[in-house]
């Protein structure tokens, strides 16, 4: 079966330039996302009103469109955890797994076969039945390479998927993979009948299986969905409506939640958290999210592992989090913060030591070192740039400062254009196990294509233990073979995170019950009330 979707818009292009950002910082400008008839339907009137409306504050406009199968956008990512199912899901808020569409993860048969029966009576938003054939073709669409599916990534592993009946699927899987339930969370399930019919549609006005069905979305104003009345699963919707305003500027979004226009609001600006009083609360929930630090390593200038090294040692990280982020943030001491279950200290810690970093220069023969560093334009990072920037010329190099839009710089990046970028980070959206967590920037696409790794020993060993831990069925020997990782990709620095950030989330006490803030970006209304 050919899985090609027709988005108009080349597949391969759009993953060159979106597939790798990171769904928190991605924006694409070629996508006319979600302008589709739904956008003016008579449901998509303005903002509604009383207890059984949840109105919330965005931070990004819709950068692309719906299609799980390849969104990179953080709007309508977040939107899809609403519209969508997996056979498995993430909490939203732990992260851990759980059935969904399925009635209990799925079942071990051997090393590389596992079965999932679909629950009885679930149905997509236009009523037609969730069918085992409609898994198998979303899987098969995801890893069809001709759709360069943005999460095919995420599960290489899985050799062919099937229907044994109505309602049970069999995956086979190429070799063992340990986490195969829980990682199958990326793969949400799309009706094939739409999907085939019309998938530039599908695009733009989704069609799943979720407790809300989306009504209409306008670009940079607002998303619109209602409760899907026919929705049996186990995290039915508690409000009948949710109108999620798009508001990029964030006083904006402080305005309004103060104003009780919206009784939520994601990506508080740090200057902002003390100003919350009364009924207004925020909260800093300590993600993955981090700033990292890349370099061309096929530019000579950084082909030494001692110079990248040295621009570490000299960053003072402590003062760029207390000065730039208010305290909201952590120094990277592994690849994954201390708060993570799959933790470990790197053997290379970088604090701030610029006697250090001016003996490693020395050591590597670099007298001065002049380069340019690109950076996104998202407000903390740019807040962070001049310290950045004040850090390496106390020890003598000197950093030209280039801030310009994510797709603007990452397009230089894969012409190979760039000497080093500073720029934001999270695939934790997808999944929070160390091995996607690495995979993400150790493991093709980005050491390859991006930061020229792809010749040194370092990368070959780095693919040999992530291959060898996957397959692995003991846990401890797992985590121990990712610590080796984190201190090999630690020590080469090639890229390596500086921080990890907090995440800072403000709702209106009492009109959300069981509401919580995330560790990602985005926010999440699953079993959230309206009072």
């Amino acid at each position: 079966m050919s899985a090609r979707s027709a988005s108009g818009v080349d597949r391969r292009t759009f993953m060159r330039y979106t597939g790798a950002i990171g769904v928190a910082t991605a924006i694409t400008a070629g996508l006319s996302a979600c302008g589709g008839p739904g956008s003016t339907g008579s449901e998509s009137g303005g903002s509604g009103s009383g207890t059984d409306t949840i109105e919330a504050g965005l931070s990004y406009p819709l950068s692309t469109g719906f299609d799980p199968m390849i969104t990179s956008g953080a709007t309508p990512y977040a939107a899809n955890m609403h519209i969508f199912e997996g056979l498995v899901d993430l909490d939203p808020v732990t992260l851990a797994a759980r059935p969904t569409l399925a009635t209990e993860m799925p079942k071990k048969i051997n090393a590389t076969t596992y079965r999932a029966t679909l629950r009885k009576g679930a149905t997509f938003h236009d009523g037609s039945p969730v069918t085992a054939d409609d898994v198998v073709f979303s899987f098969e669409r995801v890893l069809d390479p001709e759709n360069a599916s943005l999460m095919a990534q995420f599960v290489p592993f899985i050799d062919q998927v099937k229907a044994v009946d109505a309602t049970t699927v069999e995956f086979k899987l190429k070799h063992p993979f340990a986490l195969f339930p829980s990682r199958i969370s990326v793969v949400r399930v799309v009706p094939k009948k739409i999907v085939e019919a019309d998938a530039k549609a599908f695009d733009a006005e989704p069609v799943g299986s979720g407790p809300y069905r989306f009504v209409s979305a306008v670009r940079e104003d607002k998303i619109v969905m209602k409760a899907y009345d026919k929705y049996n699963g186990p995290h039915p919707a508690k409000a009948k409506k949710m109108v999620w305003h798009l508001m990029s500027d964030p006083s904006a979004r402080v305005s309004a939640l103060k104003s009780g226009r919206v009784q939520a609001i994601e990506d508080v600006p740090y200057i902002d958290i003390e100003g919350f009083t009364g009924k207004d609360k925020v909260e800093s929930v300590q993600s993955f999210g981090l700033l990292f630090l890349m370099f061309n390593c096929k530019d000579k200038r950084f082909a030494d592992k001692r110079v990248r090294q040295a621009l570490h040692y000299a960053l003072d990280t402590e003062k760029i989090i207390s000065t730039a982020l208010l305290g909201n943030a952590s120094p990277a001491t592994g690849y994954v913060p201390t708060t993570h279950p799959d933790y470990h200290k790197a053997a290379t810690v970088y604090g701030h030591d610029p006697a250090k970093a001016k003996k490693l220069l020395k050591e590597a023969g670099v007298d001065k070192l002049s380069f340019t560093l690109l950076l996104t334009d998202t407000g903390w990072v740019k807040d962070i740039a001049p310290l950045i920037k004040e850090s390496w010329a106390a020890v003598g190099i000197d950093a030209r400062l280039d801030i310009a839009q994510s797709p603007a710089q990452y397009s230089k990046i894969d012409k190979g254009d760039f000497d080093a970028l500073a720029a934001p980070g999270d695939p934790s959206v997808f999944g929070n196990d160390a091995d996607l967590l690495l995979r993400w920037f150790y493991y093709g696409f980005w050491p390859e294509k991006r930061y020229g790794w792809a010749g040194s020993g370092a990368y070959g060993k780095t693919r040999s233990l992530l291959d060898k831990a996957a397959s692995e069925a003991d846990a401890a020997k797992r985590k121990e073979l990712w610590g080796q990782i984190t201190d090999l990709v630690a020590e080469e620095a090639a890229l390596y995170p500086v921080l990890h950030r907090k995440l800072p989330t403000a709702w209106r006490e009492g009109t959300l019950p069981g509401f919580k803030p995330l560790p990602t970006t985005g926010l999440s209304f699953i079993e959230v009330g309206r009072a």
